[in-house]
């Protein structure tokens, strides 16, 4: 074990005191990892769209001060009670959501919704005992989505860790732990588009072109981006896309452009926005027969989706995924040796680097719309 294992560590962390104002960098105390938990040194980190979402707080429940952070790579520093498949020293990546291994969804083929671990943006303390590991001047921080990486050192419940190639660099694959995976996995794993086949991609960040990826892989003969953002459009030829379509450029629905595109419509679409129009338009532009939509984008709490049941009774297929379908501790590994084969390219996703004394930059360039995964390291 380490020289720190179940001891206090003093290090810094980006605390969120409140909502929308630059995060602070602060020296905290970590607590020891408790009953099936793991403390981890995380080496690199980027920046969600999750994360500002909820640091500004803008339609949920402010909770408040908070360490925010979900994409990452690390390495076990210590572990606790109960622990048996980390030690330290292994190379993990934090997942936002978990497998406990043990519930009907961890144990079905078809699932990968841990009833135990699943997403809880609302849990600002470990599962455990209700408390938070993090604490500065005696009084807690709450933790965010059960692995808060903007801290040089945090607690997560080991279900929440992919242990990966010790070879695999952690400022590279770091970024699969959340939304590249996410857009990947709807793809290869939900949409499953076969070789030749058409796909359209609504939305054109980083889990879209991550959705496009996988397009590719699969051998998609065409592959249609849809973006109200015409600068996206140049840069998205790098992940496979042929074609663009904004639909700011027409006067008609943008599923009827794209089924006069497609003679008749895609076999496969990935909405990938969050926006329920996009939603129905990525369902109603898929053939009828064959076509296969897929939901990513999270919508508002409020929205509803409305189409024809006729769309669906003439065969169009309107499937959700959570996190690509992939099961955190199952999965992800193996998606990892992807990118170590080269099956996978992550670089093309990374299009800035701060230090960790800089964090507010990544913030504020996520804020303009300007490039994909700012990586931030946390040694500067």
């Amino acid at each position: 074990m380490s020289s720190t294992a179940g001891q206090v560590i003093k290090c810094k962390a980006a605390v969120a005191w409140e909502a929308g104002k630059p995060l602070v960098i602060e020296q905290i105390e970590v607590a020891p990892p408790q009953k099936m938990e793991v403390r981890v040194k995380i080496m690199f980190t980027s920046l969600c769209h999750t994360d500002v979402y909820f640091w500004e707080a803008k339609g949920q429940t402010p909770l408040f001060p908070r360490i925010f952070g979900h994409e990452a790579g690390g390495i076990v520093e210590s572990v606790g009670e109960g622990v048996t498949d980390l030690q330290p020293g292994d190379k993990v990546l934090p997942i936002f959501t978990g497998e406990c291994g043990e519930c009907r969804h961890c144990k079905s083929v078809e699932s990968n919704m841990c009833d135990l671990l699943r997403i809880n943006t609302d849990r600002g303390e470990m599962l455990h005992d209700g408390k938070s590991r993090f604490s500065k001047n005696g009084k807690p921080i709450y933790h965010f989505l059960g692995t808060s990486t903007f801290s040089e050192y945090t607690v997560l419940h080991v279900g929440s860790l992919a242990k990966i190639n010790p070879a695999a660099p952690l400022d590279k694959v770091c970024v699969l732990s959340c939304g590249i995976s996410t857009g990947l996995g709807a793809t290869l794993n939900v949409a499953k588009p076969t070789k030749g086949s058409t796909v359209a991609v609504f939305g054109l960040g980083a889990v879209g072109l991550a959705a496009a990826e996988g397009a590719r892989i699969s051998g998609a003969s065409r592959i249609i981006g849809i973006d109200l953002n015409a600068s996206r459009f140049n840069d998205a030829k790098k992940f496979g896309v042929t074609e663009f379509v904004n639909p700011k450029d027409h006067n008609k629905p943008i599923q009827q452009v794209i089924a006069e595109m497609t003679d008749g419509g895609v076999d496969r679409s990935i909405e990938c926005t969050g926006n329920v129009n996009a939603m129905i338009s990525a369902f109603e532009c898929v053939h009828d027969g064959w076509g296969v939509a897929v939901l990513v984008g999270v919508p508002n709490k409020d929205d509803a989706f409305k189409t024809n049941p006729v769309n669906l009774l003439n065969e169009r297929t309107l499937k959700g995924t959570f996190f690509g379908n992939y099961k955190p501790r199952s999965d992800i590994p193996n998606v990892v040796e992807q990118y170590m084969k080269k099956e996978l390219e992550v670089e093309k996703f990374i299009t800035h680097q701060v230090p960790f004394s800089d964090i507010n930059k990544a913030f504020e360039l996520m804020l303009k719309g300007e490039g994909l995964r700012c990586m931030i390291h946390m040694d500067g």
